[in-house]
């Protein structure tokens, strides 16, 4: 049976309804950590939004930038402040088209209607809920559910060790009142699987960044969640997940992103032997020394 919820029928949002959003601060860490810039061949894949000349969609408390011809986020960006972190239940799914960038430029319900695909949230629902009120951090949860921020994950991308490190960066963010921001998005090739006249991302990637509170430091740390054996008929299953601690470099070469400085405080970059670690658990040192900021 189908696992994708159903989606409620809402009224098209306007430009007015989403004027007012601040989106991702750069400066949110202390230390800057900005946007990734685009380099040149990905740049021309940048999708335009009315009123920017950046491509950049702001949402509260995180950013996105779409790829005119996957029709996804090429990056998402959210800030995540544990000290103000609230618990916002899921009360509905209300998944919206974004109206500052064309629909041509997104997808819809179409891709993930009456198969496996869940609608995975690129910035996870509670990442940005937070705030000086409730109405603050249930505002953010709620804007979380655009198409723009969404992506073809299969049920056991949300319920592994992918679900996992989220949960653990988000729990740390809140029990030590860090503060976190978090890049994700996926990682485009050609030879990804058409299904229903779309590319299928096989991998997922994520950059935790956060100030270490001894150092007083940087601490970055990349991820990549891959699944390379698809099988044939996508209604019905895909292959296993598993989850890499890879270098912020790596990321920069399969997504034509550039994090500028940040790899420099990636930690992975001077381990010795090879810098991919296949993680299994969360009790791996590789998936918790640098996301403890230790």
């Amino acid at each position: 049976a189908p696992t994708t919820p159903a989606v409620e029928v809402e009224k098209p949002l306007t430009l007015a309804d989403l004027e007012g959003r601040t989106g991702f601060e750069p400066n949110f860490l202390g230390p800057t950590v900005d946007h990734p810039q685009l380099r040149p061949e990905l740049a021309t894949s940048l999708a335009p939004v009315t009123g920017r000349d950046d491509g950049i969609l702001d949402y509260t408390h995180y950013s996105v930038r779409m790829h005119r011809f996957r029709r996804l986020a090429m990056y998402t960006a959210v800030n995540i402040d544990g000290a103000s972190a609230r618990n916002v239940r899921r009360e509905r799914d209300k998944w919206n088209m974004d109206p500052r960038i064309d629909t041509k430029f997104q997808v819809g319900n179409e891709l993930y209607e009456r198969n496996k695909l869940d609608r995975g949230h690129l910035v996870r629902r509670l990442d940005p809920a937070w705030g000086d009120t409730f109405a603050d951090a249930e505002a953010a949860a709620l804007d979380t559910f655009f198409y723009t921020n969404c992506a073809p994950q299969h049920a056991r991308h949300n319920q592994d060790l992918w679900l996992g490190i989220e949960d653990h960066i988000l729990g740390n963010a809140d029990v030590r009142d860090l503060r976190v921001s978090v890049f994700s998005g996926p990682i485009f090739r050609d030879s990804d699987r058409r299904y229903r006249e779309f590319l299928i991302p096989e991998d997922y990637w994520k950059v935790v960044a956060m100030v270490n509170d001894e150092t007083n430091q940087l601490s970055v740390t990349a991820y990549v969640v891959s699944q390379r054996d698809f099988m044939d008929d996508l209604e019905f299953a895909f292959g296993p997940f598993m989850t890499y601690q890879v270098p912020v470099a790596t990321i920069e070469e399969q997504t034509d992103l550039d994090f500028g400085g940040l790899k420099d405080f990636d930690p992975i970059t001077r381990t010795e032997g090879s810098p991919i670690r296949p993680l299994h658990a969360l009790t791996d040192d590789a998936a918790v020394e640098h996301i403890q900021g230790g």
